[in-house]
């Protein structure tokens, strides 16, 4: 997870400052999300809590002291969620 100063702030620019609502509202397959709870880089209250609302089918699992970074320290428990979405 590298990558120079510049480009980090570009992306946290681009994704705080871009409203996805209507791209959201418009998906109309299954969507899951993943979310840690303890996510100081997206707080998961102003980010999936409302983005799952706005899909037609949606479904949230949320992760209680889960950092931002979880695929990479929680990647087992998440695997395990992922492919359950996948085979449902």
């Amino acid at each position: 997870m590298m990558g120079s100063v510049k480009a980090h702030y570009e992306g946290i620019k681009a994704f705080s400052e871009t409203d996805f609502t209507e791209d959201l509202k418009a998906v109309d397959v299954p969507v899951l999300f993943l979310h840690g709870e303890d996510d100081q880089i997206v707080p998961f209250a102003n980010s999936a809590v409302k983005a799952v609302q706005l899909v037609k089918n949606g479904k949230l699992i949320s992760y209680p002291g889960f950092p931002h970074g979880m695929p990479a320290t929680e990647a087992a428990t998440i695997n395990k969620d992922l492919l359950a979405f996948i085979r449902s």
